[in-house]
């Protein structure tokens, strides 16, 4: 092999080493930047095949996709002067990419620990004008949007990150408070049980005084009627009589006479004093009831 096939071969690998220090392939799932001695000279890269120039230009990439702030539990006051620990997150994304690599030095370690701070703060304030209910349940989706939009301004003009969203994983009482919490809890729980069983009491009572009232009128208005229908069957029982007697008083005398006579010597043992010439004994002297 001659000096000029050397020579050759050396500029090819000095051109291939060039090429391939100085090209840089931007995916669309990154944000680029380039400095020039530290200087920060280009951002505006897109999906692509970009080159640089080898010991002056230095490539910086940084993850273009949503990522997540998973903060540490922190102890927060509420406006019931109560602690609480609580453990949220947040989903945010590079939004100028320049703006960050300025606020954290390309540090993404930096973004996440002020997000998390920011996040914090915010919380911190928001909860300390809300009790535990509104915190919970209450208000809790109006809280969060309103967190959210409200960091999302600040981390994009400091940051240069979009928060998508702001979440409270958890809240959690401090082991100190949380007996005496549970025991108002309790109590309340209590007070309001003893409440509901004094209503339901007296809707009892009620009910059976009202019983009570309508067994007295239902009886008082059977008995009048009980009393009533007596009433008509004896006057029926009455104008019968007196039909019968009408039409035949002598049979209806001797019937009255035979009646008596049966219940009279209903039993063996019964007697009776009378005057023989008695008007009882008129109809066993004669059929006929003569005299």
């Amino acid at each position: 092999m001659n000096n000029r096939t050397l020579v050759i071969i050396a500029a090819l690998l000095l051109a291939i080493l060039a090429i391939s220090s100085s090209a840089f392939v931007v995916k669309e799932t990154e944000k680029a930047v380039l400095l020039r001695f530290g200087e920060l000279v280009r951002t505006d890269y897109g999906p692509g095949l970009y080159f640089k120039i080898p010991l002056v230009h230095e490539l910086r990439k940084f993850d273009a996709r949503i990522q997540t702030v998973d903060s540490q539990p922190v102890r927060m006051l509420n406006a019931e002067n109560k602690f609480m620990m609580v453990d949220s997150y947040a989903k945010f994304r590079i939004f100028d990419v320049g703006r960050f690599y300025v606020a954290t030095r390309g540090d993404e370690r930096n973004a996440v620990r002020l997000l998390s701070e920011q996040i914090n703060d915010r919380l911190r304030n928001q909860f300390g004008v809300r009790d535990l209910h509104e915190v919970v349940s209450g208000q809790r989706d109006e809280l969060m949007s309103e967190i959210t939009k409200n960091l999302n301004q600040v981390a994009q003009g400091n940051l240069g990150v979009e928060v998508i969203d702001v979440r409270v994983k958890r809240i959690d009482l401090p082991p100190e408070v949380s007996e005496s919490v549970f025991q108002r809890m309790r109590a309340g729980r209590e007070l309001e049980a003893r409440d509901h069983r004094a209503k339901g009491q007296e809707a009892s009572e009620r009910i059976r005084a009202n019983a009570d009232r309508q067994v007295v009128e239902i009886e008082a208005e059977a008995e009048r009627k009980a009393e009533e229908l007596r009433g008509q069957g004896d006057a029926l029982a009455a104008s019968i009589y007196a039909q019968a007697f009408n039409k035949d008083p002598e049979f209806y005398s001797f019937t009255r006479s035979l009646k008596a006579y049966r219940e009279s010597f209903s039993d063996r043992s019964d007697m009776i004093l009378i005057e023989p010439d008695s008007e009882f004994f008129r109809y066993l002297k004669d059929a006929g009831g003569r005299e």
